[in-house]
């Protein structure tokens, strides 16, 4: 079996690369930049290290690697012979790998089994996303009798890496990898590290609205109180009160829309919590709290969840502090950071709050958060 990886980076190697590789693929990776595809392609292997209660050592062999920007044809050449697609390059880079993808399924042969495609990305149905873009990228009729597309949930903590580290990865102990299993019509291959899933939307949903809203969180309240790591953000009280807070709110909603039980939500999040703690994992709140437009912006895993709460009528209060701390969160060299810093210097709080936030001012939401906006919470400025 064969699997065609996007990205190369820490996550590609040191999550989805590596269960691929565990799980008996070959593994080619493409990537874009020079630097790390030749590190690759002059390696032969590289080592996965685990932090926490379960710390393991994996070595990562056979695989190969492609750059995907010098070498189009080749990379199309191994997407025609593989058994699967996958990407974790960002939602907002799956736009520029699709074309790549759609010539590669396009150079498969008639009658080959279908090619699995899945976007491995935080983001809700990425791979719906990515799916629409090989679309009006393909050329041919017979995309769906050559690929299928499944989306999927991924969760795996990777720190910022050790100066020297090389192509060497640490990542947290835990990880969650959930697959629609409704696309493959009962040929799902075996993976031992997916979860196969009938429906993936709780999944999705539970993830992003608990682990990724706290991280941020966490990043957001930590800058905000003069601190480095996430591990020692958690560990001060009044960081650990507001991201508590943050997901009892979300959970909450995940309580009500998709059924999950008020015990299991707070087993999740203590399991969660938990995994912010981990002193093994020195992961700084500028890397966690990094591209805030992206995070504060409709769907996604601040105003997307208090949406939905402020129309159901539930609380909501903690998850408009995560936002006010967005607000002041100013590391240098983000340019999200500085585009944030420059919509609410110049805008006034309307045209900031539809641009931040796309909220419309009909919503139950708009008003509180333009009022976040019009008058922040939080000083600029850390005691």
């Amino acid at each position: 079996m064969k699997a065609v990886h996007f990205g190369a980076g820490n996550i590609g190697r040191g999550f989805v690369g590596l269960l691929l590789h565990e799980a008996g693929f070959e593994v080619v990776f493409s990537d874009v930049a020079a630097p790390l595809v030749e590190s690759l392609q002059d390696a032969d292997s590289y080592t996965v290290r685990t932090v926490g209660r379960r710390p393991t050592s994996t070595v990562v062999d056979g695989f190969r690697a492609i750059n995907s920007s010098e070498d189009p044809k080749g990379l199309a050449e191994e997407i025609a012979s593989a058994d699967m697609v996958t990407t974790a390059v960002g939602a907002r880079i799956l736009r520029f790998v699709a074309p790549n993808i759609a010539a590669g399924i396009a150079a498969r042969p008639a009658g080959a089994p279908r090619i699995a495609v899945l976007a491995c990305e935080n983001a809700i149905n990425a791979t719906d996303l990515l799916e629409a873009e090989v679309r009006a990228a393909y050329q041919g009729e017979d995309l769906d009798e050559k690929a299928l597309f499944a989306n999927t949930a991924v969760d795996r903590i990777v720190p910022v890496q050790a100066e020297g580290a090389g192509l060497d990865v640490t990542v947290e102990d835990f990880h969650e990898w959930a697959v629609e299993r409704g696309p493959f019509e009962g040929t799902e291959p075996d993976v031992p590290g997916i979860t196969w899933v009938d429906s993936l939307g709780p999944y999705i949903e539970r993830k992003l609205f608990t682990v990724n809203t706290g991280h941020a969180t966490t990043a957001w309240h930590g800058a905000r109180t003069g601190h480095a790591t996430i591990a020692e953000s958690i560990a001060d009280p009044e960081v650990a009160a507001q991201v508590g807070a943050v997901l009892e709110e979300t959970s909450s909603l995940l309580v009500v829309k998709h059924g999950f039980a008020e015990e299991e939500m707070a087993a999740y999040r203590t399991k969660v919590l938990g995994r912010f703690a981990n002193e093994a994992l020195p992961d700084p709140v500028e890397r966690v709290g990094r591209s805030p437009l992206r995070k504060l912006s409709r769907q996604d895993r601040i105003i997307g969840p208090a949406a939905e709460l402020a129309e159901r009528g539930l609380g909501h209060e903690a998850l408009l502090n995560s936002l006010s701390a967005a607000l002041v969160f100013t590391p240098e060299g983000d340019e999200e950071v500085d585009r944030l810093q420059e919509i609410l210097a110049s805008a006034d709080p309307d045209a900031a709050t539809a641009e931040i936030t796309g909220l419309e001012p009909s919503h139950p939401l708009y008003a509180e958060v333009r009022e976040r906006i019009a008058s922040p919470v939080y000083s600029r400025h850390t005691d």
